[in-house]
């Protein structure tokens, strides 16, 4: 009786947890304006506005979305043989 009740308080003590956890106010939005899809093309998100203040689009996600995408990897470095 006493493991089963250890049990149950258990996954009330982790469902409440998660749910407080996940009222924490997220929203969904971006930290910086040049993340968001919508913006890379405003005038702070690109050179040379951004360089001034750090926030160009390819410097906050690591690639820049602008460059064409031939689906080959140059960043390998190596040969396959």
């Amino acid at each position: 009786m006493k493991k089963v009740y250890i049990k149950s308080a258990t996954v009330v003590g982790v469902t409440l947890v998660a749910l407080l956890l996940s009222s924490c106010g997220y929203q969904g939005g971006y930290r910086y304006k040049c993340q968001d899809p919508v913006n890379w093309e405003a005038k702070e998100c690109v050179v040379p506005e951004c360089l001034a203040l750090g926030l160009c689009t390819k410097d906050i996600l690591g690639f820049d979305p602008a460059a064409p995408t031939d689906g080959s990897s140059s960043t390998t470095g190596g040969t396959n043989g």
